[in-house]
């Protein structure tokens, strides 16, 4: 048993210790010194916008030896550029080892800001977070951002918010709870299974029962190339619902553009598919040849409507949008079945055409009608209310804002549109967008955590 002298003496050590450390002095020789503490983050790359409501968070992960994790404090000492953020700007909430960082921007662009874990003893330990803001858009409290990519191109809902994105610029499906900001639950990587080598341009997207069906645009690339990958139609099957659902690749379709292309020349060539369709001619053009929208015909399991693009009807300013109805399209997927095609239906929508095209349990229908040109960001946008029957005019709804970045590319879900107050969720595709102000695609931005696009919810009246 240790005597009462060495008890004393050990005593005044530690509180020796205690000393030193108070007045910042280094201890004495020999003193066994604090260990050195521990900081890591989920993701080294944060986005988010001016005025945003719920953006993204990051998780910090803190630990010291030897001393319980709720002791140690968690601050941003630093910030490389205060105009986006200052440390004042940074919120750490929770305790224990595992904190959430969330950042409010007060400028668009970017910043290096630094975190810092202070343990005991006064060691400390720090980690750089790069963080990237956009800029104020309009409805911030209804908009939320969907990251990881910037180019959402068709959208299907899931239940329980959730909804599955699709991205023209790749075939990856991404799972989003779709009323929060950030990266996607779950992801599905079809490149294999469709044995696509480049993207299939997935443009539209529709679900019946457990089945979604996926169309690509079918038209050239933007070079007026064929690429084999953009004709494909496929189907994923659906099971589980909101953050539980899960996809499995179903079957594909690769002749949908040639047999329309046959099918409109045997009817006296009246939407000039095959010239649209021709080498060096590109498709987002107001006689190109493009698909971007995909939903089933009122109470039919087995007709879907492709939604194009490109072209007007005729092909001239104020023609009118055209809808080709797909009469078999559950035996095409199934069973590869050549594909018979309704007459086509051409609905006024004031000079614009088919972006997407939704409808609800009660066969209402909104389109999101935009312009056949390549300039998202600047030309008009509208929503449309539809019926679903041919030779029945579609009606307006309202505008849509163009001053924010992105194109309005993908309606989630439909209300009931004969109820008061009903909002309509709509997804951009930002990929052409510059959203930090130094004049770079968001495609082409080197961190998926910076890319992004905006999920908005619009009242209808």
């Amino acid at each position: 048993m240790p005597s009462h002298t060495s008890r004393h003496t050990a005593v005044a050590a530690a509180g020796g210790l205690v000393a030193f450390a108070a007045f910042g002095l280094a201890a004495p020789a020999g003193a066994a010194a604090a260990a050195t503490p521990t900081i890591s983050l989920s993701s080294a790359y944060l986005s988010g916008a001016v005025g945003a409501t719920g953006d993204p968070t990051v998780t910090v992960q803190v630990a010291q030896s030897g001393t319980d994790a709720s002791a140690l404090t968690v601050t941003a000492s630093a910030s490389s550029r205060t105009s986006v953020a200052q440390t004042g700007d940074v919120t750490v909430s929770g305790t224990g080892a595992s904190r959430t960082v969330s950042v409010a921007a007060r400028g668009q662009g970017y910043t290096d800001l630094t975190l810092e874990v202070t343990g005991s003893g006064g060691a400390t330990a720090t980690a750089k977070l790069h963080y990237a803001a956009s800029e104020s858009v309009q409805a911030p409290a209804d908009t939320r951002y969907l990251t990881g990519s910037s180019d959402a191109s068709a959208a299907v809902d899931v239940g329980d918010g959730h909804v599955v994105v699709a991205d023209d610029e790749s075939n990856v499906l991404r799972l989003y709870d779709g009323s929060a900001s950030g990266a996607p639950v779950r992801t599905w990587d079809l490149s294999d299974a469709l044995g696509a080598d480049k993207e299939v341009d997935i443009e539209g997207g529709t679900r019946v029962g457990d089945l979604i069906y996926w169309t690509g645009s079918l038209g050239n690339n933007k070079s007026g190339e064929y690429k084999a990958d953009r004709n494909t139609v496929f189907t994923t099957s659906v099971s589980g619902s909101g953050a539980a659902t899960r996809l499995s690749y179903e079957h594909a379709y690769t002749k949908l553009r040639d047999k329309l292309v046959d099918w409109d020349e045997a009817n006296g060539d009246r939407y000039g598919f095959a010239d649209a369709t021709a080498d060096g001619q590109v498709p987002k053009q107001i006689d190109g040849f493009n698909v971007e929208g995909l939903e089933f015909a009122p109470g039919s399991t087995t007709t879907a409507y492709l939604g194009f693009r490109a072209p007007l009807v005729p092909p001239q300013n104020g023609g009118k949008a055209l809808l080709v109805p797909v009469t078999n399209v559950d035996q095409v997927l199934a069973s590869g079945a050549a594909p018979v095609f309704g007459a086509g239906i051409e609905l006024d929508l004031g000079g614009l055409s088919v972006r997407d095209i939704r409808k609800n349990a009660h066969n209402q229908y909104v389109i999101v009608a935009g312009s056949w040109a390549a300039d998202d960001n600047s030309d008009p946008y509208a929503l449309y209310r539809w019926d679903g029957v041919a030779g029945h005019a579609p009606s307006k709804l309202r505008d849509l804002p163009t001053s924010d970045p992105g194109g309005w590319e993908s309606v989630v879900s439909v209300p009931d549109l004969d109820t008061a107050g009903g909002r309509v969720q709509l997804i951009t595709d930002n990929g052409d967008a510059d959203l930090y102000g130094d004049g770079t695609a968001a495609k082409d931005l080197t961190h998926d955590a910076w890319k992004k696009s905006r999920t908005v919810r619009f009242p209808l009246s």
